[in-house]
């Protein structure tokens, strides 16, 4: 039964899992727009908005959350002086998920394009 299971497990460990959810929220934070599968955009989507409010506190003890998500100092450093300023003004929806007409070639997945909003 899945009484309970809200997130999806895409066919892997919690640690998968984890790498698949920072690669992807570093990718979007570093290019501003990536394309992945309905379902992935879905999953990362809360972690990147969350990544994207710490950002706006820009305090030390937001860094330090932010980076224990994303150990990687560049894409931290980014979020917090480039990508985090722009959404002053905003309460919350940062990101769009926008469907792409075709699907992949070897799977016929659903495509996906999630991107910064602005």
């Amino acid at each position: 039964m899945r009484h309970r299971v809200k997130k999806k497990h895409f066919d892997r460990t919690k640690e998968q899992r984890l790498a698949l959810y920072r690669s992807l929220a570093r990718a979007l934070i570093m290019e501003e727009r990536v394309e992945t599968s309905l379902q992935r955009a879905k999953a990362v989507k809360p972690l990147v908005e969350r990544l994207i409010t710490l950002g706006k506190k820009g305090d030390l003890h937001s860094r330090r959350l932010a980076l224990q998500i994303l150990p990687d100092r560049k894409v931290v450093k980014r979020l917090f002086e480039e990508v985090a300023p722009r959404f002053e003004d905003r309460q919350g929806g940062y990101t769009r998920i926008v469907k792409l007409p075709d699907r992949r070639k070897g799977d016929g997945c659903e495509l996906a394009l999630l991107e910064l909003v602005e």
